[in-house]
């Protein structure tokens, strides 16, 4: 995983590895960026699923002004 464009341009990220974690690829995440990027400048981001937090990082380093980072953490209970 990788940043693609913006301040952070070319970053590289580091996923958990396992079969529950499937990031975001580079192609949908460029899809995605491309469909919204004059909306980002200033704005707030809000990622429900973030993982790594590669949306949100990508999404600040393209100009946003806040990034809200969720992650569901599964327990066990024995």
């Amino acid at each position: 995983m990788r940043v693609i464009t913006g301040k952070a341009r070319g970053r590289v990220l580091e996923t958990l590895k396992g079969d529950d974690v499937r990031p975001t690829t580079d192609k949908v995440k460029e899809a995605i960026f491309s469909a919204i990027q004059f909306e980002l400048e200033g704005r707030s981001f809000l990622d429900l699923f973030s993982g790594c937090g590669q949306m949100g990082i990508e999404a600040l380093s393209r100009g946003c002004a806040n990034a809200t980072l969720l992650i569901r953490v599964n327990r066990q209970l024995r």
